[in-house]
């Protein structure tokens, strides 16, 4: 004759009665064993996560954007005519031609009829920098 096993408790071949031991609950008595929904909190840390990607993604471009202009600037006044050399912190005045090529002068936009393009300051970098 063989031994009944009761429903409530868990029996293995292998390691006997293991209830204490498993994973869920094995009784009726035992407390609920829920499985938390995850996937509304993940739904969320990705929004979340996206959206600081989005911000940064953009504040670089601007970033990008900035400094693509100060490329072109530096480029377009270092290529332009002038015939003295610049002083780091000085205000200079940047002009279209008769010729329509670009020259860098001294003398302020209200002084004369030229086609003024940009007020620009050297810094200690060497770099222009365009005055509002």
């Amino acid at each position: 004759m063989q031994k009944e096993i009761p429903d409530n408790i868990v029996y293995s071949k292998e390691k006997g009665y293991n209830a204490s031991f498993l994973p869920y609950a094995t009784s009726v008595g035992a407390p609920i064993i829920k499985v938390d929904d995850v996937a509304a909190w993940k739904g969320r840390g990705v929004r979340n996560v996206n959206k600081e990607f989005e911000n940064k993604f953009n504040e670089l471009k601007l970033q990008y954007q900035s400094l693509m202009e100060e490329f072109e600037w530096n480029e377009i006044i270092y290529n332009a005519k002038f015939s003295f050399e610049p002083v780091i912190g000085e205000i200079y005045h940047l002009y279209i031609g008769n010729e329509g090529n670009h020259f860098l002068s001294l003398i302020p936009p209200y002084e004369w009829n030229k086609e003024h393009i940009g007020t620009f300051k050297l810094n200690s970098d060497k770099k222009w920098v365009k005055q509002e």
